[in-house]
């Protein structure tokens, strides 16, 4: 038996040129890396403000937790009951996340919007060390005399007392769920931040810091501000 050659059918160049046998896929390759970059982004702007959201709500409930009595002034346990609330609750949602605190009082509500610096003298015209920071024995004006220069104008909690105003920050640091930031770079981690200030109850009268006094910044090294010693 002898097998028969099956002529293949001959096609014309100009007809290949214009197939269109399976450009569906060669186009869905072309475009799918971006489409699915689009994607996770826009899935990971949706879970960093929905986070930014719970954060915000969890602080602002903690503000008004911690508007009772001291709790936001010097007693440690109620501080401490209120950072553990706001670090559960933020924890439910990213078991790994890293939670910080911080607290700075103040006087009046107004100066806690402020944030201004304290005044100092800087160095020198031509010194290495004007730089626009207080880091090298230049002078300030402690307003709240409490010994340091204050970047914020604040004080620690530690000293803040009745009716005085605490700026309660707390801030998240987490892996973020699509880590596509990397591809240009990126660390893949997301941070976020929310501040709510704490009245203190007037359960006595509010003390005053006194006549503010001169003093010096700590010895440091240009463009490094150094409290004082």
């Amino acid at each position: 038996m002898i097998a028969r050659r099956i002529p293949l059918p001959r096609r014309h160049p100009r007809d290949i040129a214009s197939a269109q046998d399976g450009v569906t896929i060669v186009e869905f390759a072309l475009i799918a890396p971006a489409l699915m970059v689009l994607l996770f982004g826009a899935l990971d702007v949706g879970h960093t403000l929905y986070m930014q959201s719970v954060l915000q709500g969890t602080v602002q409930k903690a503000a008004r937790d911690g508007s009772l009595e001291s709790a936001a002034g010097t007693v440690t346990t109620q501080r401490d009951a209120i950072d553990t609330m706001v670090r559960d609750q933020l924890l439910t949602l990213n078991r790994t996340a890293t939670v910080k605190f911080n607290r700075r009082f103040y006087k009046t509500f107004s100066d806690a919007a402020a944030a201004k610096a304290e005044e100092f003298t800087d160095s020198a015209v031509g010194s290495p060390f004007r730089d626009g920071k207080c880091n090298n024995y230049e002078s300030f004006v402690d307003a709240n005399n409490n010994g340091r220069f204050d970047r914020d104008g604040g004080d620690s909690a530690e000293r803040a007392g009745a009716r005085d105003n605490v700026v309660y920050t707390v801030t998240i640091q987490y892996d973020r769920m699509f880590p596509i930031d990397r591809l240009i770079g990126g660390n893949g981690l997301t941070t976020l931040s929310a501040a709510t200030v704490l009245s203190n109850q007037p359960f006595g009268d509010q003390s005053s810091t006194g006549t503010p006094t001169v003093a010096q910044c700590g010895l440091g090294a240009p463009n490094v501000e150094a409290p004082a010693p």
